[in-house]
């Protein structure tokens, strides 16, 4: 028996746990691996293996989504795209767009664009904005909103 299997399971999942919330609170932060993992207290490979195996993806991919999931909200918000790049933890405005673009779809300019044209449709109409399933639920019918 190694030392790691010598600890209950429910100790190094709140390990584990508690290096993602390392990383939810400082994703817009210069961090890496090491550091994740140091806060977790693990090596390198175990720590990747054992975050892998609860959160179903690495600790960088984990804290790329974060930063992409971040950036969408200030996007959303009205920020311009190179502020948000430097905001939520990218040091290059080029690495930020492709990997905002291979996640999201689409450019961070596109996307706010689409949220701004979003939210001047839903100021102007707001009653094609509820969802079909509350519509339905109260008697409304599409008809009677437009």
């Amino acid at each position: 028996m190694t030392a790691i299997e010598s600890f209950p399971k429910v100790y190094l999942y709140r390990r584990i746990v508690y290096a993602k919330l390392f990383i939810d609170e400082h994703y817009a932060e210069k961090i890496d691996l090491n550091n994740i993992a140091g806060e977790a207290f693990f090596s390198k490979y175990h720590f990747i293996r054992l975050f892998n195996d609860v959160y179903k993806k690495t600790p960088h991919q984990y804290l790329s989504q974060t930063r992409i999931d971040k950036a969408m909200q200030l996007l959303t918000e009205g920020m311009l795209p190179t502020q948000v790049c430097y905001a939520v933890g990218f040091e290059s405005a080029s690495s930020f767009t492709g990997l905002f673009k291979r996640i999201a779809g689409q450019t961070p300019s596109a996307y706010r664009l689409q949220q701004q044209e979003k939210g001047k449709a839903m100021a102007t109409t707001p009653l094609k904005f509820i969802p079909n399933c509350f519509a339905e639920k109260n008697g409304w019918h599409k008809v009677s909103w437009e």
